[in-house]
């Protein structure tokens, strides 16, 4: 039985990936560049560091990269986070974690004014002991930095003693680099396929039914 699970939020916890992907769509546009949704989709997971070197050179990276992802975070918030939405069955999920004496953290490339909507519309910090964002990060998802912070919010817990739950290969790299196991959902716009080769041990439709089939991957 592990100590801990730690859950990513983007595309696991919430509905919020094609968001994502039509916010960094829009900024690339701001800045010259057509990128199609085609494109951003298979980088969803990633945090802006990791993901817009895939699109753009390190010479524009340092002449306008802060500022695209300073504008990238307030295009997703006002226009796009308030139509997120938390996929069904995550405090289910999390109760049952908790009755099993399994210990709780969230662990998302998303900045700060993003995970505090999530947290108001996910509705269980009662159930979780800790919270880490991409500012407690200097490399975000697949790094493992993300999950490390997490882990430090549970004290006594090793990262053998530790799953993570999440919905892209990224989350599966950055356990691996960590020592945590891995379980995938299919809610994030990934195959199967996809996670199972970055590390999935289990791979599930979504968090729903990672309640109903608890046992089964615990």
């Amino acid at each position: 039985m592990p100590k801990a699970a730690i859950v990513d939020i983007d595309g696991t916890l919430v509905d919020s990936n094609e968001l994502h992907v039509q916010a960094w769509r829009e900024v690339f546009l701001r800045y010259g560049k057509d990128v199609p949704a085609r494109s951003i989709r298979p980088q969803m997971g990633k945090g802006g560091d990791q993901l817009m070197p895939v699109f753009w050179s390190p010479a524009e990276l340092e002449k306008f990269g802060d500022e695209m992802q300073d504008l990238r975070v307030r295009i997703f918030v006002e226009k796009y986070l308030p139509l997120a939405r938390p996929f069904p069955g995550v405090r289910r999920l999390f109760e049952r974690l908790r009755r099993e004496g399994v210990r709780i953290a969230l662990a998302t490339s998303a900045r700060e004014a993003e995970l505090e909507h999530h947290l108001r519309t996910l509705r269980v910090d009662d159930l979780v002991e800790g919270v880490t964002s991409a500012d407690d990060a200097q490399c975000s998802k697949p790094c493992p930095d993300i999950l490390e912070a997490a882990l430090d919010r549970l004290p006594g817990v090793a990262a053998s003693e530790a799953f993570l739950v999440g919905d892209s290969p990224y989350d599966g790299q950055a356990a691996a680099r960590a020592g945590m196991h891995f379980v995938g959902v299919l809610t994030g716009g990934f195959s199967a396929d996809e996670l199972q080769r970055s590390g999935a041990l289990e791979v599930y439709r979504d968090v729903a039914e990672l309640a109903e089939k608890y046992e089964a991957w615990t």
